[in-house]
C-alpha cells in the first residue's frame, strides 16, 4: 500500500534532515531522517530544495519538478512513514539526466539511509 506523501514546509523540518543520514546520487542528494517523540508519525513527509546552483527559476523550477514526481513515484512506496526525506537538486543534473536513472538513483539511496550501519535493513 502507497504511503501519503506530505510536503514539508518548515524551515526548521528541513535543518533538521540535513543534520539527519544522507546520500549522494549523481541527480541529486538525498537526506533523511527518523521523526522523533511528540512528531506525527503516519505519514511520509517529503521536501525539495535547489539553490541558485542549479540555474536559473526556469531550471530550479524543472529540477523539483522532477523531484517532486521522483518522489511519487518511489517514495511512495519505498519511504517509511515517520520519516522526513528531503532531495536536494544538482547542477547540470537534475533536470537532465533521464528519468529512469533518477529513479533507480532513488530507489538506492532510499535503500541505503534505511540500512543499518552494520550491514542489515533498519
Amino acid at each position: 500500500m502507497a504511503a501519503a506523501l506530505v510536503t514539508l514546509t518548515r524551515r526548521a523540518d528541513f535543518l533538521a534532515a540535513a543534520r539527519a543520514r544522507r546520500r549522494a546520487t549523481p541527480g541529486f542528494t538525498l537526506q533523511a531522517r527518523r521523526r522523533g517523540e511528540g512528531e506525527p508519525a503516519e505519514a511520509v513527509r517529503v521536501g525539495f530544495t535547489a539553490s541558485k546552483k542549479v540555474g536559473n527559476a526556469v531550471a530550479r523550477n524543472r529540477a523539483k519538478r522532477r523531484m517532486r514526481a521522483l518522489a511519487r513515484a518511489v517514495l511512495a512506496e519505498a519511504g517509511r512513514p515517520g520519516w522526513d526525506y528531503v532531495l536536494i537538486g544538482r547542477a547540470g543534473a537534475t533536470a537532465e539526466l533521464a528519468f529512469d536513472r533518477l529513479r533507480d538513483d532513488l530507489d538506492a539511496a532510499v535503500a541505503a539511509v534505511h540500512e543499518d550501519r552494520r550491514g542489515g535493513p533498519r
